[in-house]
């Protein structure tokens, strides 16, 4: 059997985030309100007026509106569209991956984002960037003093242009205090990289001139909540010496808690899936399954009255999926992002449609009504 061991990315070489040849900028992508959409095909015009319909009555009702989203709709340029949905109540959680907070990362800081995958795989610098991975692991360990998880860290980060390390004598002091209490491993994991990687204590400057093309920070500054829900070793973060899964893990666990409450205050609610075939239908259907468990133990029925919209480019198995699920025989059924929300007890729907066209469609009826 050939010997295998641990990786040890302490001896990553990293490199200087403005080195990467990035693809896309803010000032290309970036989606002003009122311009107008490409036209859609019927049927899809129609679901989508249909979702503007379930919205508003969600919303009448103060019931949740839950956008999950992946990273392409943000490097096709939706933030602006998203913020005006979510400053005129339309929207009030967010959900992404690792993936599309890391975009959100560098608009805000660097104005670009994006990079060859294949060509820098090759040379071994695919994701080695040491901003990215340095600051963001920043701000989830700062936020973790406040009790904050992953996205509500990352926006205030970018709020504040940075972040402030407490006193390794103080982080000492507070760790004795914390015996058996939850934010004992977020002061223990601070105090090791900030002595692993030489972070000194006091205030950390990190500028972000391009706030406006961040929607965590957008919802942060509204106070919507935005959960993140990444994969240990999915994201460019793990390719840094700073790499800490139980940072990552702690920020995104408190993350999961915080989508499931949301979703027990979907009854009669919305959520549009838009461009995450896995992230969204796998935490979507834990986090109900949560809820119905405590639901059931109080006495509480099942959430019901929902509307799912999915909404990716694939083809859908060219299946009708407003008929039930496929069978086993049929190709179809091996469509998660499509399978599982049709499992969800609400009345899900599948828009086979580009993600940017699908938001534009949605805010232009939305804002006429």
């Amino acid at each position: 059997m050939p010997s295998s061991h641990p990786l040890d990315l302490a001896g990553l070489r990293v490199l200087p985030l403005e080195q990467r040849s990035s693809l896309t900028r803010v000032e290309d992508i970036l989606v002003p309100i009122d311009r107008v959409p490409a036209p859609v095909v019927p049927p899809v015009d129609g679901w989508i007026r249909a979702a503007a319909d379930g919205i508003r009555a969600a919303r009448a009702r103060d019931a949740q509106v839950i956008l999950m989203y992946g990273a392409h709709l943000l490097r096709n340029g939706a933030a602006l569209l998203l913020t005006d949905l979510m400053e005129r109540g339309w929207i009030t959680h967010l959900a992404t991956n690792g993936a599309g907070t890391i975009h959100d990362w560098e608009y805000a800081w660097l104005g670009r984002s994006t990079e060859s995958v294949e060509k820098n795989v090759a040379t071994g610098t695919f994701g080695t960037w040491d901003e990215t991975g340095r600051n963001i692991h920043l701000a989830l360990m700062a936020g973790a003093l406040q009790g904050l998880g992953y996205g509500a860290s990352l926006g205030q980060f970018i709020l504040d242009d940075g972040c402030t390390l407490p006193d390794p004598d103080q982080l000492r002091t507070l760790l004795s205090g914390f015996a058996g209490d939850p934010l004992g491993g977020a002061v223990a994991d601070l105090l090791s990289a900030m002595r692993r990687h030489g972070l000194a204590p006091g205030r950390h400057v990190v500028g972000h001139r391009w706030k406006h093309a961040s929607l965590l920070a957008q919802a942060r500054r509204l106070g919507v909540p935005v959960t993140v829900h990444p994969g240990i070793g999915y994201d460019i973060i793990s390719c840094h010496p700073m790499f800490d899964g139980a940072v990552i893990g702690r920020a995104a666990g408190d993350d999961f808690r915080r989508f499931a409450g949301a979703v027990d205050g979907l009854d009669g609610g919305v959520v549009l899936s838009v461009g995450s075939a896995i992230m969204a239908p796998q935490v979507f259907e834990k986090s109900l399954s949560c809820v119905h468990n405590l639901r059931f133990q109080a006495g509480r029925p099942a959430v019901s009255g929902h509307s799912i919209h999915v909404v990716d480019l694939q083809d859908g198995g060219n299946w009708d999926w407003s008929k039930g699920e496929p069978p086993k025989t049929n190709p179809a059924y091996y469509l998660r992002f499509c399978k599982s929300f049709s499992r969800m007890g609400g009345a899900m729907q599948y828009l086979q449609c580009d993600n940017l066209a699908f938001v534009q469609h949605l805010h232009r009826a939305l804002v006429a009504a």
